[in-house]
């Protein structure tokens, strides 16, 4: 059973460590989602990995509990955004990392400009600046629902909610400047 102090790893390990294509893969997430360290990219392969081997296992399962579970898995994976409605097993099968990656909270707040970068997007939720709807959520690896994307700002009591404050003034900077005239 384990200690209830020490929860059990959520990722594994790559088997070969010195493996040059998953080295250079690794560099590239991190710099493009702004991961911290090896171990959260491991953990979006485990997640990926339950997924995928989840939806093995239902290929296989012919029984009415084995329908009613594939049904749910797909509805949990819509509801993700990670597959398209009406989506099928094999859609589960073809998810990449990146996909799963592009689902994160971090990734989600820098692509709603509510950051400059990854990086800043990371420090902003650590540092309980973002929630979601009325929930303050300060994990940046948590995986946002499609429902969910809408209600993502920042916090009342931050003071990046005030619109003069310099990081939100100088975004709507750049944004003017963007625009062709």
């Amino acid at each position: 059973m384990g200690d209830p102090r020490k929860p059990k790893k959520q990722y594994t390990k790559p088997l070969h460590p010195w493996n040059k294509d998953r080295i250079e893969l690794e560099k590239e997430l991190t710099k493009t989602y702004g991961f911290k360290n090896k171990k959260e990219i491991w953990k979006m392969n485990s997640i990926l990995h339950n997924y995928t081997a989840q939806a093995k296992k239902s290929i296989v399962a012919t029984s009415a509990q084995g329908e009613i579970e594939k049904k749910n898995m797909i509805a949990k994976l819509v509801k993700l955004g990670l597959i398209k409605e009406g989506g099928q097993i094999d859609d589960i099968l073809s998810l990449t990392v990146k996909d799963i990656c592009e689902r994160r909270l971090q990734t989600i707040v820098s692509k709603k400009n509510l950051a400059r970068s990854v990086k800043q997007a990371r420090q902003f939720i650590i540092h309980g600046h973002i929630n979601i709807g009325d929930r303050k959520v300060s994990v940046p690896s948590y995986l946002v629902s499609v429902g969910e994307e809408p209600l993502i700002c920042f916090s009342q009591n931050s003071e990046l909610s005030r619109e003069d404050h310099p990081e939100r003034a100088l975004k709507e900077k750049e944004a003017k400047a963007a625009k062709p005239k």
